[in-house]
């Protein structure tokens, strides 16, 4: 960073202290040239041609926390919000990642003032919200206006996925395939296993796991309800969004609106960044296009930032208030660079092989791991809560997260009449 820094300011010093010196040399030694042979062609002299394209300012710098402050705005975890529904805070999100049941819950008690969990099942049954496959390859719970567009727009990407299952796939015709697998789907939902004894007799050669693989990339499949309720168990069952909503999905949209729309809910960022996190590649033209509608900022290793102009960019010193954030929280997952909320030396701590761990914030980072087990106590409406800071915690920061943990445990999400807040182990060595 200091070495891009200085080569700005020298170039920009170069634009004015430079153009002093060549002004005073030709009022000394050329000065009757240049202006004789600007009479002649019509040209301007050089010095005046410099002045009237100065040097064009660097982009301010945004360091970590101010990253962080302006991140955890927008993802609404600075302050809980009291006036977002639930549809609202999922579209403002661009989704939540959901590849289990429960992390969306946890994910929007702590975006949301007063949210009970009948707040997300409700619509989920009503269908206003879905579980669909959309970046990164991973479920999601996504409104239905963004699942008809949004899972068209990365389209691209379970192309890419279904290509690492071709040999599984010699001989298959993927447009018969998805036509029968839509089919079948429609008549009523599949689990995986079902979708497989519909395809197998057609293509008895393949593999019956890239035969299914290829119908939930090459189609829009929701997991339909009673999965993904609260307290309600199901097993994954398959539609299509068009059957399951009721209305037809959209043509491809262009990303222009997705760009910005992701800029407001994690931005400041790279292009890098949300490559990252749509799972798309060449999205440097898109940016270019929308760059005269954006701000520029760089980070501190000189890396180009884009935003939308008026989006919050709190101060760096803004407080951030402890919060449990689930496994697979967007916060986690949604940039290149992470380092805005993960410290480089917890970076990997907080999975363990395929587990992954709901993690807190103190001061807006990552700090540590959490646990919570109900019917661990006393008796079954007890809970205990068991946090696993990495590093060492104030007082004042451990009576912060206790607080926090015990508005959880008291809430709708738990309910326990019992309870209990400590600190120990949650990743077994």
């Amino acid at each position: 960073m200091t070495k891009t820094t200085g080569a700005a300011e020298t170039v920009g010093a170069a634009g004015t202290a430079g153009a002093a010196e060549t002004a005073g040399a030709a009022g000394t030694t050329g000065a009757a040239e240049t202006a004789g042979a600007a009479k002649a062609t019509g040209a301007r002299p050089k010095a005046a041609r410099a002045q009237a394209q100065p040097h064009p300012a660097p982009a301010p710098v945004l360091g970590t926390r101010a990253l962080n402050r302006a991140t955890l705005d927008r993802q609404l975890l600075l302050r809980r919000s009291a006036d977002l529904s639930v549809d609202g805070a999922v579209a403002h999100l661009l989704g939540l990642q959901a590849q289990n049941v429960k992390p969306p819950y946890f994910a929007l008690a702590a975006r949301l003032e007063g949210f009970d969990p009948e707040d997300l099942s409700g619509p989920l049954a009503a269908r206003d919200l879905v579980r669909i496959v959309t970046m990164r390859s991973t479920i999601h719970l996504h409104t239905a206006d963004d699942a008809l567009t949004l899972r068209p727009l990365v389209q691209a990407a379970r192309d890419r996925e279904l290509h690492a299952f071709r040999k599984g796939l010699t001989g298959v015709d993927l447009k018969e395939l998805a036509s029968l697998a839509r089919a079948a789907v429609e008549e009523e939902p599949r689990t995986m296993k079902q979708l497989r004894e519909v395809l197998l007799p057609r293509w008895p050669d393949a593999d019956p796991q890239s035969l299914a693989v290829a119908a939930r990339c090459s189609l829009p499949l929701v997991q339909v309800t009673p999965r993904g309720l609260w307290r309600r168990s199901g097993q994954v069952a398959l539609t299509t969004a068009e059957h399951w909503i009721g209305r037809p999905s959209e043509p491809v949209p262009a990303p222009d609106a997705t760009v910005l729309r992701y800029l407001a809910a994690f931005g400041p960022a790279s292009v890098k960044d949300m490559q990252t996190w749509a799972g798309l590649t060449r999205l440097r033209e898109v940016f270019e296009r929308l760059r005269p509608q954006l701000r520029t900022f760089r980070d501190e290793n000189g890396v180009e930032l884009f935003d939308l102009p008026d989006a919050p960019r709190p101060d760096a010193d803004t407080p951030a208030p402890a919060r449990l954030l689930p496994e697979f929280d967007n916060l986690l997952l949604s940039h290149a660079d992470r380092s805005r909320v993960v410290p480089p030396e917890y970076k990997g701590r907080t999975w363990k092989g395929n587990l992954a761990y709901s993690v807190f914030l103190i001061d807006g980072f990552l700090e540590g791991v959490w646990r919570m087990e109900e019917g661990a106590g006393d008796g079954k409406d007890s809970a205990v809560l068991t946090i696993e800071p990495f590093g060492t915690l104030t007082k004042a920061q451990r009576r912060e997260l206790t607080d926090e943990a015990e508005r959880l445990l008291r809430g709708p999400l738990c309910g326990a009449t019992t309870y209990d807040v400590r600190f120990g182990t949650v990743i077994e060595r």
